[in-house]
């Protein structure tokens, strides 16, 4: 039994680790390519900032990566052993098909516990972390944070659309800030042929240096209006929303570790708030961290049913399963958090249709 173990194990691991190194690669790196060669060649952001980036989102992608990569390696590898008759071999030597893939279940199981702590600590770390990188890309390259021609929302109290960027050259053209004075009030508005940014690391601020344009002044008799004052260079101030240092970023929920993530539920109960979010969020970690087990029960009865070795078959056969369950477990949350259903039976409705599918199917094909 030992050697039939260490066989099975041995089938499901090759294709396992293959299957998410490649697959972490396309999700990360591929993924990404066009957002790379901007960062890098057109932002003049530094090649090991960059590499940072997408290093700290590694493990966000890991969460997602590693179920559907025990999937398609319980479809491959099953799926060869099945089409070579060597299941059939095994079942008739008298090994129950149970006891045969038992070590696969064991190893999802261990692996989802693992994913547990994972999800919880290193992804949460890590995109919290990545989030910092970017705020500290803005710090010494504030160009390279922005876009052309969108909204930007990242200053305290300001609004920026800024309608070309020369990243090159960090200079800006045609640039218009919005600063919003309240309900019922006038806005503030600021025009500029062109300018730069300034950074001021050491001071969390970035100055922005604006020439040749007009700007809104409050008239001091009367707040409520103002006047035109024609400019040919104009300074301000500008604040990134939060600053650099990590005491003084707030968390967002999926940077929250399940603890934190109670902390906050109790502290939103008691000011009569409803934390369907972060409940959501706290079942979410969890739900994608036993989609391995569920994967396994639903992969391996179809894997031996269909007798299929074309490794092109059974990844879309996991491809189905993948468009089926993910766009359940986004409409499920989206549920959840909205509370039209419970958040926490919400995030749990995918695992607990494929996992009883997949229990269904597997206990079928023991008995049979």
């Amino acid at each position: 039994m030992r050697i039939l173990r260490n066989y099975l194990v041995r089938e499901f691991t090759g294709p396992f680790l293959l299957t998410l190194g490649v697959l972490s690669f396309i999700m990360i790196i591929v993924g990404n390519l066009k957002k790379i060669a901007d960062l890098v060649i057109n932002k003049g952001v530094d090649i090991f900032s960059v590499a940072k980036v997408f290093i700290l989102l590694t493990p966000y992608i890991i969460t997602y990566a590693l179920p559907i990569s025990i999937l398609v390696a319980i479809l491959i590898s099953l799926g060869r052993l099945s089409s070579d008759n060597e299941i059939i071999a095994i079942r008739a030597s008298g090994v129950n098909i149970f006891k045969m893939i038992l070590p696969i279940i064991t190893i999802g199981l261990i692996i989802s516990l693992g994913l547990v702590v994972f999800n919880d600590r290193a992804a949460s770390y890590a995109h919290y972390e990545y989030r910092k990188t970017l705020i500290e890309i803005g710090m010494k390259n504030p160009t390279a944070a922005f876009e052309e021609g969108v909204f930007i929302n990242s200053f305290q109290k300001y609004i920026l659309f800024i309608y070309k960027i020369d990243q090159k050259n960090n200079r800006l053209m045609n640039v218009r800030i919005y600063e919003p004075q309240g309900e019922n009030k006038p806005t503030r508005t600021i025009i500029a042929k062109s300018g730069e940014f300034i950074a001021i690391p050491e001071q969390n601020m970035v100055k922005l240096k604006l020439m040749d344009g007009t700007s809104d002044e409050p008239d001091p008799n009367n707040p409520m209006n103002f006047y035109k004052l024609n400019f040919k260079t104009y300074f301000m101030n500008l604040n990134l929303a939060d600053a650099r240092g990590k005491e003084k970023i707030g968390k967002k929920y999926k940077e929250m570790t399940i603890a934190e993530l109670r902390q906050s539920i109790e502290k939103l109960r008691k000011e009569n708030i409803n934390p369907a979010p972060l409940i959501a969020e706290i079942n979410e970690k969890l739900t994608l961290a036993f989609s391995c087990i569920v994967f396994i029960l639903m992969g391996v009865p179809l894997a031996i049913i269909t007798r299929r070795r074309e490794k092109s078959i059974n990844i879309g056969i996991a491809v189905l399963i993948i468009l089926i369950y993910y766009p359940l477990f986004i409409a499920c949350e989206a549920l959840g958090i909205q509370g039209h259903l419970n958040p926490t039976l919400a995030m749990w409705i995918p695992n607990i249709i494929f996992g009883s599918l997949g229990a269904f199917l597997t206990i079928k094909l023991c008995v049979s």
